[in-house]
């Protein structure tokens, strides 16, 4: 509904139910008990306020390149962070610690890979800013504002910028070595374990004449057998005949 139209709406008086601001707190969807979700009101909305956390936390699900690399799921996460009050709401810069997983594409073997990833994130306050100035009184501040994620009563869910910076890090073809051989294409052994390995290579080209050439042979193989057979026949006629 747009704003013109809602003006002209009959709105209900505000009452504990249906009074956005006694509301929010109620109907937040975060859930402090979360380990990625953390709590601002320390801060106080002091712009220069600072504030330094750092928590261990188990991996949530599909933390990486599904299929491919990531961090498993339940696996320890170190998370070191710095949250900052500024006028728009709270800047945060951290680093996340972690081991990946994953299969190398060459000749799927498994790959571990220790990530250390660094993120920056600003959540923003939902209604105004420090001033209480509406954050939407200038049109080029309002389209600024659409990169920034609203805190939902003083919190922050944390776990979409780590997923982001996860993902970011990660290589999307992972490999065991810069120098992996891979796999024979034609038998699947592991050329990193069998340096030799190799097969007769043929040329396309020439298979049919070789074909055709042991054809031939056979062919002849035949027609000489063939025509010892028929001397052999004629010599005992000539023997019984004397």
């Amino acid at each position: 509904m747009s704003a013109i139209h809602a003006a002209h709406v009959r709105q209900p008086p505000p009452t504990p139910q249906n009074d956005p601001k006694a509301g929010r707190a109620l109907s937040t969807r975060l859930d402090h008990r979360n380990p990625l979700v953390f709590d601002t009101h320390e801060l106080g909305r002091r712009p220069g306020a600072l504030q330094r956390l750092s928590r261990s936390v188990e991996a949530p699900a599909n933390l990486g390149v599904e299929g491919v690399i990531g961090v498993p799921e339940g696996s320890p996460v170190e998370i070191d962070l710095r949250l900052e009050s500024v006028m728009e709401g709270v800047l945060v810069t951290g680093t996340a610690r972690a081991s990946a997983e994953g299969e190398c594409v060459r000749c799927l073997e498994p790959v571990e890979l220790e990530l250390d990833v660094d993120f920056q994130e600003m959540f923003s306050y939902p209604d105004s800013d420090d001033r209480g100035r509406s954050r939407a009184a200038a049109d080029d501040e309002a389209e600024d504002d659409e990169d920034m994620i609203p805190l939902e009563d003083g919190m922050f869910d944390l776990e979409p910028v780590l997923r982001d910076a996860v993902v970011l890090a990660l290589p999307m073809q992972p490999v065991c070595r810069e120098d992996c051989a891979g796999l024979c294409s034609e038998c699947g052994t592991n050329l990193n374990e069998n340096p030799d390995h190799h097969h007769e290579a043929v040329d396309i080209r020439w298979a049919a004449l070789q074909g055709l050439a042991g054809s031939l042979g056979t062919d002849e193989k035949d027609n000489m057998s063939g025509k010892a057979s028929d001397g052999d026949v004629r010599s005992a006629a000539e023997k019984q005949e004397k």
